[in-house]
């Protein structure tokens, strides 16, 4: 059976006992029905990991006693920050999930002419603690050790006017500027994709004169959901840690 690995925001000390989160125990108690003795590994978003093992359980709290514990790295030497359409239904998260996996730095989500989603206040507050559990199941599964950033909803203009990134792109299939012309290796990038339906023209042309450079994957039209994941597979094996 595969160990366990679970997310804390607690600091990490060996020989010492922690009650895991509600969330966490839950998981574990209930769907795991996991038991004293059992082992589990534990790590806390500042790249250190913890071998533990299952002290108590029952239905509301698991306590584990923390083992040895080491600083461990696992994040991309190119830090990508996704700018993503918000898009419609299950597509978003399984973007977010599949994007951090595949080793986003950050994420920040966008509020685009075609995006056809319309949040509240309080449904938003609501979709950002869902995609947060998201990217934290992500890395729990995936070993990464730190979370990738998830920035609060933003415009297309602030996120441009905050992003700090060496080289941006705009997904565009219209495009006929490729990975492959391009020599300089950046230590960070900004991946700007659209929802359905994409990006307007509009929004295009705003990217372009903050410095995005136009990006096609090939001559086929990609989904909003199939393109960013496509684009980090390639840029993480271009100037990332894919072999």
């Amino acid at each position: 059976m595969r160990t366990s690995r679970i997310y804390i925001d607690l600091a990490l000390q060996a020989g010492s006992e922690i009650s895991l989160p509600a969330d966490a125990s839950h998981h574990l108690a209930v769907v795991l029905r996991v038991k004293a003795g059992q082992p589990v590994i534990l790590f806390n978003n500042a790249g250190i990991e913890a071998q533990a093992t299952i002290a108590r359980v029952d239905k509301k709290k698991v306590d584990v006693s923390v083992g040895a514990v080491q600083s461990i790295e696992r994040e991309s030497p190119l830090k990508i920050h996704l700018a993503i359409g918000i898009s419609r239904g299950e597509r978003m998260d399984f973007v977010l999930q599949k994007s951090t996996e595949l080793g986003v730095h950050a994420i920040t989500p966008l509020f685009c002419e075609r995006t056809e989603v319309k949040l509240s206040e309080e449904r938003l507050q609501k979709k950002m603690e869902q995609w947060q559990k998201i990217i934290i199941g992500a890395c729990e599964q995936s070993g990464r050790t730190r979370l990738p950033m998830l920035h609060s909803p933003s415009m297309l203009d602030a996120c441009l006017a905050a992003d700090s990134s060496e080289q941006r792109f705009v997904l565009h299939h219209r495009s006929d500027s490729t990975l492959a012309q391009r020599e300089e290796k950046p230590a960070s990038v900004l991946l700007l994709v659209g929802p359905e339906g994409g990006l307007s023209d509009d929004e295009i042309q705003r990217a372009k004169q903050s410095s995005c450079a136009a990006l096609t994957l090939g001559p086929r039209v990609l989904r909003t959901e199939t393109a960013p994941l496509a684009a980090i597979s390639v840029l993480q094996y271009r100037w990332g840690d894919f072999c």
